[in-house]
């Protein structure tokens, strides 16, 4: 079972598990773009953040991170910590729920204040979802990254053939102007040889 919730701003989806065996599974199929909340060296909810494609941890408005943190804390003052799905380490040693980082300099800490009044709001807009195949959604989405990471590579290929083309043309043309440049000064010779030889012609006479 898995708890999504919208953020106040209505942009971005939140979800989080039942319990830490489902904690579990999302640590195992989140997408690239989620991040991890949690509260820091204390037992919490796991609770993720889906980014939009191409957003960066930086992108992430203060709203919405004071959301995921209201999510996850239960004490009055807490630290939450907060990283990429893909910084999390599962190892075999570890419990149900708990994880280690890959990068733990890439994780960040953020003071927070208990507010009812946030996590009221959020609960509004939670759905439960019991059936979802986290696996399969997964598998789905990494497939969709993929698919946009070869249309994007085709399309730049296809704008460099473009690019390369008209420098050619370019090149092309700019040789064509040098040529007609010679015949014109070409032209301008045999011109003044002429006048010259009639000059000369004429004074002979």
């Amino acid at each position: 079972m898995v708890y999504f919730f919208k953020t106040r701003c209505g942009t971005y989806t939140l979800y989080m598990g039942r319990d830490k065996f489902e904690n579990e599974e999302l640590i195992k199929y989140g997408w690239p773009e989620d991040v991890w909340f949690h509260v820091d060296d204390l037992s919490s909810a796991h609770v993720y953040l889906r980014m939009k494609p191409g957003m960066g941890m930086d992108d992430i408005p203060e709203d919405a991170l004071l959301d995921c943190s209201a999510l996850v804390k239960e004490k009055i003052q807490v630290y939450v910590v907060y990283t990429r799905w893909k910084n999390l380490k599962k190892t075999p040693n570890m419990v149900e729920g708990q994880v280690g980082y890959h990068r733990p300099e890439n994780v960040r800490r953020l003071k927070v204040e208990k507010n009812n009044p946030i996590v009221r709001q959020l609960e509004k807009s939670r759905v439960v979802d019991d059936t979802i195949d986290l696996y399969d959604a997964q598998q789905r989405r990494l497939a969709e990254i993929q698919r946009d990471k070869k249309a994007f590579a085709k399309q730049q290929k296809k704008e460099q053939e473009l690019a390369r083309l008209a420098a050619e043309a370019e090149k092309e043309a700019k040789s064509y102007d040098r040529l007609f440049e010679n015949d014109r000064e070409n032209m301008v010779s045999v011109s003044e040889q002429k006048a010259t030889a009639d000059a000369t012609a004429a004074e002979e006479y």
